[in-house]
């Protein structure tokens, strides 16, 4: 689809929008949102007419890009055959949705209970784990996100917890791996590993294995930094979370459905949890929906007796077709395979190769079509380049590299230090190479800012 130009019908959105819409994340009088025009594909467009390449896939979850045809007619087929009907029904879009999830699902996490989110998966994903164990904490990592909602801020182990955090929420949060800031003077991976998984153990036992119910993990962190953990580490929590009778719950709200290049990041890993998240590419955010997928023995805990939660909207028809025509999309089109094939032979070496031309770069990292580049003043001492949750003039550096992105038509996905490149999973060779000669131009801004 060609853009024109509008400014008259998105100043008029503009207005609107500052009048009236409460923004996520955001002191509401220092925000200038940007007024869409439309979308498709890999890129969208303002009401100028000037179009982005989406390297940030929405909020990394538009996996098959904006606008799929088939995807789109998948919607309009079930609005005009059933456009709502309450949870306790069997109906065909939900079932079909559920049994494509679980035919996916790593081991036997075969059942489905459907959210309208990641948050709210989170949310019922450790309330099914407190009812099944009798026990009450939940641990999770600091580097982490899983929502927005109660419990899951709480879980959350980014600043964003901070004004939220009641202090009795029962969550206790850990240090997962990080080599490249590792908390545990670790030199290799291995070394990162072990002591990472001590020191997880170490925290269950001064905290009290009987009062323990979870562990949650994003398999591969998302928004906290794309950190790929370490060979054995998710093969070691398995184990700890065995020895004590603790529920695993994986996070793949964000890593999952082609992100990684396998339909679920534990398959990279060979881990099964027992309970596992899911959302955003699930049906590419068009429609909201999440889910928990449930192992066969937390299932049975809830065979006779009942699970004291819901949401009117649960498995909402809209977004179960969305979800059944995305699977649907990704297996016919080889999404998947082209997020690890394209991740593998063409972003990975390119984001060497600027790491190799830009000072600005301390680290590359990632897997699939899931990268972050770590930015920094210096690389020899590591130093950020913008200070832990800079805000102001304190974040001038990568506002700069963020301005500079756009200027040169790439949208990036910027959090704290760092530029994540996460555009969607079916995205071409050529749009690829399109947003990294951007990426290129937009870091030699930042290398400005380097010692």
């Amino acid at each position: 689809m060609t853009p024109h130009p509008h400014p008259q019908a998105g100043a008029a959105v503009k207005a609107a929008d500052r009048a009236h819409v409460f923004h996520s994340w955001s002191a509401q009088e220092l925000i200038d949102p940007l007024a869409v025009a439309g979308a498709e594909g890999s890129y969208f467009w303002d009401y100028d007419g000037k179009r982005y390449l989406d390297f940030t896939s929405g909020l990394v979850y538009t996996n098959i890009g904006y606008q799929h045809p088939k995807v789109v007619a998948a919607i309009q087929e079930q609005a005009a055959t059933l456009t709502t009907f309450a949870p306790a029904f069997a109906i065909e879009a939900r079932s079909e949705a559920a049994r494509l999830i679980a035919g996916r699902t790593p081991g036997d996490l075969d059942k489905i209970f459907f959210t309208n989110g990641g948050a709210d998966a989170i949310e019922h994903a450790t309330r099914m784990a407190r009812l099944h164990t009798g026990r009450a904490k939940v641990l999770s990592a600091y580097r982490s996100y899983h929502g927005g909602t109660q419990q899951a801020i709480n879980l959350t182990g980014d600043p964003r917890r901070w004004a939220s955090d009641s202090g009795t929420a029962g969550v206790v949060h850990f240090w997962a791996p990080f080599l490249y800031r590792s908390r545990f003077y670790a030199e290799t991976e291995a070394q990162e590993c072990e002591r990472a998984l001590e020191h997880l153990e170490t925290t269950i036992a001064f905290e009290g294995p009987a009062t323990i119910a979870a562990i949650v993990l994003e398999t591969v962190p998302g928004t906290a930094g794309i950190m790929v953990p370490p060979p054995g580490y998710l093969a070691g929590v398995r184990e700890i979370c065995d020895k004590y009778g603790i529920v695993f719950i994986l996070d793949e709200v964000m890593a999952g459905f082609g992100r990684t290049g396998e339909w679920f990041a534990a398959d990279l890993f060979d881990v099964v949890p027992d309970l596992m998240t899911f959302a955003k590419g699930v049906n590419s955010g068009y429609v909201p929906l999440g889910g928990v997928a449930i192992s066969g023995a937390i299932a049975d805990t809830f065979g006779k007796r009942p699970y004291p939660g819901g949401l009117t909207y649960s498995g909402h028809p809209l977004a179960c077709a969305a979800a059944v025509a995305t699977i649907d999309v990704m297996a016919g089109e080889g999404v998947v395979e082209n997020a690890r094939t394209l991740g593998a032979t063409v972003l990975e070496p390119a984001l060497r190769a600027l790491a190799e031309r830009h000072p600005s770069v301390g680290e590359v990292r990632g897997v699939g079509m899931f990268w972050a580049l770590e930015l920094v003043r210096n690389r020899e001492t590591r130093e950020p380049l913008v200070p832990y949750n800079a805000a102001g003039d304190a974040n001038a550096a990568m506002a700069a590299f963020g301005n500079a992105a756009k200027q040169q038509g790439l949208w990036p996905f910027v959090n704290m230090n760092r530029t994540h490149v996460v555009p969607p999973c079916n995205v071409s060779e050529a749009e690829l190479k399109e947003g990294l000669a951007a990426l290129d131009t937009a870091l030699s801004v930042a290398d400005e800012f380097t010692e």
